[in-house]
This record gives structure tokens, C-alpha cells and sequence, in this order.
């Protein structure tokens, strides 16, 4: 048996015992790239730590670091609040604005891990509160992080479009960005209506006012009735009113300054969120970094509101991830993800070829890197794309909706941001919600991509 064969029947053998004896993931994978590293691949520790995903753990706990602050002091109440404000109330909107905010991020510039370390908490904080499934609003923060991402300003598509020049590959801009923001916003459709969105729909809209003025804390109530299917229990300190119609305010219904009011401590948090935009989008300096930073001179200035915040880091999200990523490190070093490549490439039809390239962008994409997966793929495709049984521009579109759209994976760094970033809910069935939606997505998308895109013959 072959080491590239091992290396992934051991990568089976972990999800097996972690899904059945309840054992964190990320444990057991440090102990298989050490194991399969060690005695396998015949590499020392500096080789299996080679993978190890340092900026993502930095991501991680410092962008959970930041924003458990932000729920302990209130900030994020009073962002949940200013929301529902700005839809007038209509909270199945919400999911929407921040698809569309993300979107606007990546499409601008912004790295797709980076919008959605951004928007994320503030989009699950809303989902707690008013008992939104949290699946459906972290898939769509990230699918609309995955719309915009191949904009011909984006990081994604400035990536992609050169590795097509340097190839000499015939390339269409314009039908790379449309692909993917068609792509991500028909699955985000369909998120929607599986997960309870028309139901939130039905409600009509809360009152503005229409806040619990017995959380504090960043515990929020869901309104009565808003639960949607699939979301996670939330704890209730109080009985809220219905979400239904606005009706005429009453005492009772006035929020109180604990949620509308802007604290120094708010106002502080808010500006330092604003400081983590601003320094991630405009100074491309590093998300995580920079997050911890301010998380550091929040918690000097308050230390009675961020005393707890250490605690509330994702930390069994964080060794889930960086587990992982570090076997699939080990599995890149010892040329596992190229042998499976260069077999594909080597098949003899090119549509099937087409469809397998597919399907491997977007299982390798789930754990690793999606840019880095592209530019080993497209420069596979080359030999049977210059033949021209296959439309270039077609196939380049295929392979980027493919490794980019299952980022929704709890192993990518953007469904670790998701999963990290929601309060109240039960992780170890978020973990499995997300990823079984991994895992539909990997099961569907390439190949209805490939049918689109791939079979008319585009480019």
C-alpha cells in the first residue's frame, strides 16, 4: 500500500472515531500527523509542525478574544438592536444584509477570512437573539463573502486571473466574478428556505423597541415564535413579547440604556471594531494580530468586563482546526493532494477529467486552502484545456466556485471563524450541522458547477 493511500485511509479511520466516541477532532489529528508523519512520510517534528496553521490560530483567538469583550460589555446587544433599527424590524432581512455586507467587503478587497472575521459575531450575536438557526446565518456570511470574492479588484480574482495569464489560458474576468456571485447567491436561496427563512418572513416584523430588557451580558432571548428550524437553544432570563407587528410602544417594551445606550466602554469597543476594519481592509496588516491587540487595550482599560473574556475563546474550536489543518500539512508534505491530482489529470476523457478536478478542489479546499488548491488545479487542467475539448474559461470558473463555496466547512478557515464566533449554542452540534452542510455542498456543487459551466463548452 502506497504512503499517499495511508495517509487517507488514516484521515478516514479520524473522522470515524471522532464522530463516533465523541473525541475532539483536532486531538486526534495531532496524533495521526505525528503517527503517519513520523513513521509513514519519515519526517521529523519540524516537518509535521510545517503545517501547523499559526496565523489562523492567531485569527481565531484573537478575533473570539475581541468579541467576547464586545458581548460582555454590551456592544454587541446595542449592534443586534441597531440592526433591527435599520431593516425597520423586518429581521429576515437580516441574514440578507449580511450576505450582501460581506459580499461588499471581498468584492472591495478584502481576504474572505478577514470579512468574515468581521461580520460573523455581529451576524451570530443577531442569530441568538432572535433565534435564528445559527447554520443559516453563518452559511450566509460566508457565502457572501464567497459572491464577492472574484470581483476583478478582489484578492481572489487577482489570484486567479494572473495564474490564467501565466498558464496562457484564455480568461474572461467579467464571467469568473458573475460564476461565483450566481453561484453563492442561489445556494444562499436555498440556505434560506431550508433553514426557517420563510418562517421569519411570515412573522412580518418585530418592534424596534422590541428588546428584552432582561439579558445582559451578550445572553440574549429569542422573540416568542422566531425560533428558527435548526437553531440552537438559547437561554432566556425573561419572557419576551411576541415577534409579531409593530404595535404602539409601552413601558414594557422600551428598551432599556443597558441595550441603547453608548457606553464609554461601548463606544470604546465599537471604535476598536472600526480599527480592526480599517486596519485589515486599508493597512492590510493581520486580522488576528491586530484583533488581540485591541482585545489587549479593551481589557487594560475595563478589566471588570473583559475578566471572562480569556474564557469564552473558542478554545476546543481552535484545537479542532489547528489539528486538522496540520495533518492535511502533512499529508501536502508527503505529496498526497499532488499524487491525487496528477492522477486525475492523467485520465484520458476530459470531461470526466473536468469533473474529478472538481471534486478534488473542493474535498481539499474543505480543509486547506482555497487559493493554494486553484493554483495547483487550473495548472493541472492545462494539458487537456490546450487540446480545446474543453472551454478554458468554463473549466477556471468550475474549479473556483468548486474550491471556494465548501469555505463553509468547519475545517476552513472561514467556517472556524463561524463555528468559534457563535454564542449560546451548543458547538458540538454546530460543528456537526456545519459540517454535514460541508458535506452536502461537496457532494453537490462541483458537479452541478461542472454541468453548467463545464459540459456548454464556455471559453
Amino acid at each position: 500500500m502506497s504512503p499517499e493511500l495511508i495517509s487517507i485511509l488514516v484521515l478516514v479511520v479520524v473522522f470515524v472515531i471522532a464522530t463516533t466516541r465523541s473525541v475532539n477532532m483536532g486531538a486526534l489529528a495531532f496524533a495521526a500527523a505525528f503517527g503517519v508523519g513520523g513513521l509513514v512520510a519519515g519526517l521529523d517534528a519540524d516537518g509535521i509542525f510545517a503545517g501547523f496553521p499559526g496565523d489562523l490560530f492567531v485569527v481565531l483567538v484573537g478575533v473570539t478574544y475581541l468579541f467576547a469583550i464586545a458581548r460582555a460589555n454590551g456592544t454587541t446587544d446595542w449592534l443586534v438592536h441597531a440592526a433591527v433599527r435599520l431593516v425597520r424590524g423586518r429581521v429576515a432581512l437580516i441574514p440578507w444584509v449580511m450576505f450582501a455586507l460581506t459580499g461588499a467587503l471581498t468584492a472591495i478587497g478584502a481576504v474572505s477570512p478577514a470579512a468574515v472575521a468581521i461580520v460573523a459575531p455581529i451576524a451570530l450575536s443577531f442569530a441568538a437573539r432572535y433565534g435564528i438557526s445559527p447554520l443559516l446565518m453563518g452559511a450566509m456570511v460566508v457565502h457572501g463573502a464567497q459572491a464577492g470574492g472574484f470581483s476583478p479588484i478582489s484578492i481572489y480574482g487577482s489570484i486567479v486571473n494572473g495564474i490564467v495569464e501565466r498558464e496562457k489560458l484564455p480568461g474572461n474576468e467579467l464571467v469568473l466574478f458573475l460564476a461565483s456571485l450566481a453561484a453563492n447567491l442561489v445556494i444562499a436561496g436555498v440556505v434560506f428556505v431550508v433553514c426557517g427563512g420563510l418562517k421569519l418572513w411570515a412573522q412580518g416584523a418585530v418592534d424596534e423597541r422590541d428588546v428584552d430588557a432582561g439579558n445582559e451580558g451578550g445572553s440574549p432571548a429569542p422573540a416568542a415564535g422566531s425560533r428558527a428550524a435548526g437553531a440552537a437553544p438559547v437561554p432566556q432570563k425573561a419572557a419576551p413579547r411576541s415577534a409579531g407587528l409593530r404595535t404602539a410602544p409601552s413601558p414594557a417594551t422600551t428598551p432599556s440604556t443597558e441595550t441603547t445606550n453608548l457606553t464609554p466602554s461601548r463606544t470604546a469597543t465599537l471604535a476598536s471594531l472600526l480599527a480592526l476594519v480599517v486596519a485589515v481592509l486599508v493597512f492590510d496588516l493581520d486580522a488576528g494580530l491586530t484583533a488581540i491587540t485591541l482585545a489587549v487595550l479593551l481589557s487594560t482599560l475595563w478589566p471588570d468586563d473583559s475578566r471572562k473574556a480569556t474564557g469564552q475563546i473558542a478554545w476546543p474550536t481552535v484545537l479542532l482546526i489547528c489539528g486538522v489543518l496540520t495533518y492535511i500539512g502533512v499529508l501536502d508534505e508527503m505529496g498526497t493532494i499532488t499524487w491525487a491530482g496528477e492522477g486525475v489529470g492523467n485520465i484520458g476523457i476530459p470531461l470526466l477529467a473536468a469533473v474529478l478536478l472538481c471534486y478534488i478542489g473542493a474535498l481539499v479546499s474543505a480543509f486547506a486552502s482555497s487559493v493554494g488548491i486553484m493554483g495547483a488545479l487550473i495548472p493541472l487542467a492545462v494539458p487537456f484545456l490546450e487540446r480545446g475539448e474543453i472551454g478554458a474559461i468554463g473549466m477556471v470558473a468550475a474549479l473556483a466556485v468548486s474550491a471556494t463555496v465548501v469555505d463553509v466547512s468547519p475545517f476552513s478557515t472561514n467556517g472556524a471563524l463561524v463555528l468559534a464566533a457563535a454564542p449560546d449554542v451548543d458547538r458540538e452540534r454546530f460543528f456537526r450541522q456545519l459540517m454535514v452542510y460541508g458535506g452536502i455542498v461537496v457532494a453537490v456543487v462541483p458537479a452541478a458547477a461542472w454541468l453548467v459551466m463545464v459540459v456548454p463548452g464556455w471559453g
